[in-house]
């Protein structure tokens, strides 16, 4: 079915600049982003030899979150189909996959949560191939070397470079990061993934899809900081 080239490809280990970590609650996950698989699967099968189709995508649940913004959530079943060169041979695979749409109006927030749930089922269909799309990363032995590398990451995280506000003064050896210690006070980010962290005073989100939610971001009163690529937020703004 794959020939030489392919094998190779496909038995290699995962680039570790590939993966990317997020937060949920208290555990650290790591995975490949969407746009990641699809271009290793180009690259992998070629353009026209893999092709996918959603066999389900329903609503799971809707309700209002205490910042009334519409949460919605969506299950999709994505089945996956590999062709060989002379496109006489095929396999295929199948998985389900989540997504959490959060939005003021109720169209973006289904918009969000039934994109989110179709690349998370293409991701885990096509994990199936190995190493190179994340099957590794499911691995509890690899989540635990990723989180250590994940802690120190943050640990090194440097403080925006914004100079105008005073908070980014502070003297290097008084610096330290922890979660926030009122994560409840941004449930709805929580909720996305993301987490607040604590950098002296100044808080930080952090976590996957950080771009992709960066207006429900901003609403809860996080500015950009293009320097050092993050959204941040005096910690008295918060109080």
């Amino acid at each position: 079915m794959f020939n030489d080239k392919q094998l190779q490809i496909l038995n290699a280990e995962l680039d570790s600049s590939r993966i990317k970590m997020r937060d949920k609650g208290n555990i650290s996950l790591s995975y490949i982003e969407g746009h990641d698989a699809i271009e290793t699967a180009n690259r992998v099968f070629g353009f026209g030899n893999w092709d996918y189709a959603i066999s389900k995508l329903e609503q799971v649940s809707q309700e209002v979150n205490q910042n009334q913004n519409t949460v919605v959530c969506y299950k999709a079943v994505v089945q996956v189909l590999i062709h060989n060169e002379n496109h006489i041979q095929d396999v295929s695979r199948e998985d389900v996959g989540f997504g959490t749409g959060v939005a003021k109006t109720l169209a973006d927030a289904h918009e969000g949560a039934a994109k989110e749930a179709v690349t998370d089922a293409l991701k885990r269909a096509l994990r199936s191939f190995g190493n190179q799309f994340g099957n590794s990363l499911y691995s509890k032995d690899k989540n635990h070397t990723n989180n250590q590398e994940y802690q120190t990451k943050q640990q090194n995280f440097k403080q925006p470079a914004n100079t105008n506000h005073q908070q980014y003064n502070q003297p290097q050896n008084q610096s330290y990061q922890q979660p926030y210690k009122y994560q409840q006070d941004f449930n709805q980010l929580i909720n996305l993934g993301l987490q607040v962290i604590q950098q002296n005073d100044i808080l930080i989100v952090t976590g996957e899809n950080v771009f992709a939610n960066k207006d429900v971001i901003k609403a809860h009163g996080f500015r950009w900081d293009g320097a050092s690529k993050s959204w941040y937020m005096q910690l008295r703004q918060a109080a």
